[in-house]
């Protein structure tokens, strides 16, 4: 529906207004009319298209009704559909009768001055703002939708600036500035250059990571003279967002802030020259608890009237951005780079991930002891993602409330150039379950017919009777799922869930580890005459039980069937919340040691708890009990992932890893590649 405006007429004076493209006016017939008429005559000149609605029927003019009778339910409603060569170059008369008819008792004559006032975005999401039919002042889902997309623009495009880019009033860096930081990473960095034919430079890097907002102003440039255009933001959007505008200037000193923070509204003036002002729209804020993640900006045409009284709105357009969340990686996304953290007791760790890294043909970076300070639990202090609009995608480092001996590295050695950073304070201060090992996210499932292109974010938690930890929850864009982690003494669902990739059914397999799969195994070994292989050879220092012990040891067994309870709890979870069946899901042999008051750690490396790289798995080592020379946990292990065109590789991570309570997945991390499917084409 068009947007309409009442407009008053006078039969003392002419009246002049303006009409913008797209809307309509409707003339109050009535208010003007002399005292003595009951009838009137409009007309108009060409450009005009009238229509006069009476009893409820609107018929377009000329009609062969020559007089109309004056009455409020007679609606008199104009609109223009060519731009004005000149002030007031279209009219429309009205005419006025008494009851003789005859001459006119009184004539209202509008003079008209059609223009352009439109503010856009890419509301149809291709990449390139442009003109269009969809309605820019609401925001739909799914890959029928529409609406613009905007960032929050939390990289650092220039290496020598202290804050990230949205932390400060500035624009940073010429596409040139950043040769000196390489970033190897295969995301499309796309953007057009849309309505720039009179601006043919090369962008700086900040303003690449922004949205543009277009503002057209076409028609006489002096009716701008009298009027006034005003873009704002509500107020309750004004911290979510930052716009920037370098008028027609090229040099990015020129690029001044103008909306957004402390500032609700800009006052533009219209070069005679320049019919498109190009406006870019940073976030600063992701969607959240409290933030919906929409934001409008809003463009008012005001017409100055008599002097001493105030401006009136005649017209305002109204664009709708949503800013993207931040995205989580599931394991079975491609990896692209695997990080890991040289520390004083793991040389031989690193060059074990090393190799399975270059076997799966990724590159590996090692964080450095002047970096980590000590600490080797990468998992727990970062997680990456990326974040994604039309026109580009960078990855996005998202730095937890752990805050140990890594807790600079993300900015000191990730944040860059389109690689943006974020952190997330915990409201009441970190606990272990604030930790990214205590963050999963699953492949894409489909649950009962809803479909989670994105897979669903996997958070442990605790029972409210188990008293204060609980995790600080991050975006909610991938319908997070909640489990029980309580019983473990770090409390990380990472201890005895994973996902690997397979060929069939979902494209996936959970991993869960399984008390009752490894009493299994170590009975039939037993039955099978094995009783007496024992555990952890080769371990100096390290007790070394046999089969037979362990299978006696009711202590243990009693703990284990507890730790298989709390497993089988999170597993049927887990199939309700991601659609899964008994297929789905493969146990993987893993027992428990510790008690019910302080959690439960892993009486063996925790095989779950692995890096995944494609189609090869670096596996903590179990030192199991060693049957015809073979390892019997491993060999059970490979049995369930090979046939899944899985590689095994056990990395022993004993002594630099397992008796401090983390395996291989709590010591490494993976940036991942996006997902092929566009986030906004999902319906939440």
């Amino acid at each position: 529906m068009a947007q309409q405006r009442r407009v008053q007429l006078s039969t003392q004076r002419p009246t002049s207004t303006v009409c913008v493209l797209g809307t309509e006016l409707s003339l109050d017939v009535c208010g003007s009319a002399p005292k003595d008429a009951v009838a009137f005559h409009v007309q108009g000149t060409p450009g005009v298209k009238l229509y006069v609605v009476h009893e409820k029927q609107s018929i377009k003019l000329p009609s062969s009704v020559g007089r109309w009778p004056l009455a409020t339910s007679t609606e008199v409603l104009l609109a223009m559909d060519a731009l004005s060569k000149d002030v007031g170059d279209e009219k429309v008369r009205i005419s006025y009768f008494g009851e003789a008819g005859g001459v006119p008792v009184g004539r209202a004559m509008l003079y008209l001055t059609c223009v352009e006032v439109s503010l856009d975005a890419d509301t149809s999401r291709s990449g390139a703002v442009s003109r269009t039919l969809l309605d820019k002042t609401t925001w739909m889902w799914g890959p029928d939708g529409h609406g613009a997309i905007l960032l929050v623009n939390c990289d650092r495009d220039d290496p020598e600036a202290e804050t990230l880019d949205n932390h400060d009033n500035a624009i940073r860096s010429y596409a040139g500035a950043a040769t000196s930081h390489t970033n190897p990473l295969p995301f499309p960095m796309v953007f057009p250059p849309i309505f720039l034919s009179h601006t043919p430079f090369s962008l700086p890097l900040d303003l690449k990571d922004m949205s543009q907002m277009v503002l057209r102003t076409r028609g006489p440039r002096t009716i701008f003279t009298g009027h006034r255009l005003l873009l704002h933001v509500d107020f309750g959007h004004a911290d979510k967002v930052r716009v920037f505008y370098g008028g027609s200037s090229v040099a990015v000193e020129e690029y001044k802030h103008v909306l957004g923070g402390s500032k609700l509204v800009y006052a533009l003036k219209p070069s005679r020259h320049q019919e498109e002002s190009i406006f870019y729209v940073e976030g600063l804020a992701f969607p959240d608890v409290g933030f919906s993640g929409l934001v409008a900006f809003h463009v008012t045409l005001l017409e100055s009237p008599e002097k001493g009284l105030l401006e009136t709105p005649i017209f305002t357009d109204t664009v709708v951005f949503r800013v993207a969340p931040w995205i989580m990686t599931p394991n079975t996304a491609a990896p692209l780079e695997v990080f890991v953290c040289s520390v004083d007791d793991n040389e031989d760790f690193v060059a074990a991930v090393g190799a399975v890294a270059e076997k799966a043909k990724c590159p590996l970076t090692v964080c450095p002891p002047l970096e980590n300070r000590q600490d080797r639990w990468i998992q727990d202090e970062v997680e990456f993602g990326y974040v994604q609009a039309p026109h580009k995608t960078f990855p996005v480092v998202f730095d937890s409330p752990r805050d140990r001996g890594l807790k600079d590295f993300p900015v000191r050695s990730i944040l860059g150039p389109d690689f943006g950073y974020v952190a997330r304070q915990a409201p009441e201060g970190a606990s272990s379950l604030d930790s990214f090992g205590n963050l999963e996210v699953s492949p894409p499932v489909t649950v009962r017919g809803k479909e989670y292109p994105l897979g669903r974010i996997l958070i442990g938690s605790s029972f409210p009777r188990f008293g204060g930890r609980r995790v600080a929850k991050a975006g909610r864009v991938q319908a997070p799922v909640e489990f029980y982690s309580a019983w473990l003494h770090v409390g990380h669902v990472d201890e005895f869930l994973s996902f690997v990739p397979a060929p069939d059914r979902k494209g996936f397999r959970l991993l869960l580890a399984s008390p009752s799969a490894c009493y299994q195994l170590l009975k039939e070994k037993q039955e099978e005459g094995f009783g007496e292989a024992a555990m952890f050879q080769g371990l100096e220092g390290v007790p070394k039980p046999t089969i037979t012990e362990i299978l006696a040891n009711e202590g243990l067994r009693k703990f284990n069937n507890y730790i298989q309870s709390c497993i089988s709890w999170n597993r049927d979870i887990l199939k309700r919340s991601l659609g899964l069946a008994e297929p789905d899901i493969l146990d993987i042999p893993q027992l428990f040691r510790g008690a019910a008051a302080t959690g439960a750690e892993a009486f063996f490396p925790d095989m779950v708890n692995m890096l995944v790289l494609g189609r090869h798995l670096g596996i903590p080592k179990p030192f199991g009990p060693e049957v015809g020379g073979q390892c019997c946990l491993e060999e059970r292990v490979r049995e369930l992932l090979e046939p899944l065109g899985l590689t095994c590789t056990f990395i022993d991570d004993y002594f630099s890893y397992h008796v401090l309570s983390g395996e291989v997945h709590c010591g490494t991390n993976v940036r991942r590649k996006p997902f092929t499917f566009k986030w906004w084409h999902m319906v939440p």
